[in-house]
């Protein structure tokens, strides 16, 4: 049995496909960003600080890492929890009333 199509009956199965696989494509690219590693100078630079500072940290055990051999490591996903833990939330507006008497 031979099915022939229409180019437009083509051109709809490839765009649902396309919106079928999408989210498992961008979950992919999302994960691939949570696995990346970072050295003292990288994390320096993505968290806009000296690296005196990430020694610091480490050394207090005040951010998470490991050790590869002498050297410190960082997982992106495991910085990006500690700054979501860390992060200062803002208070909200005070309700002035006016007081009776």
């Amino acid at each position: 049995m031979k099915t022939e199509f229409e180019s437009q009956d083509i051109e709809q199965i490839a765009q649902r496909v396309s919106e079928l696989i999408r989210p498992m494509v961008l979950n992919t690219v999302r994960n691939e960003e949570k696995d990346h590693i970072f050295d003292v100078k990288g994390l320096s630079e993505y968290l806009l600080v000296d690296p005196s500072w990430i020694y610091k940290q480490v050394s207090l055990r005040a951010i998470p890492f490991f050790k590869t051999g002498k050297y410190s490591r960082f997982r992106k996903r495991d910085i990006d929890k500690w700054i979501e833990s860390n992060a200062t939330r803002p208070i909200p507006p005070l309700k002035l009333t006016k007081a009776k008497g």
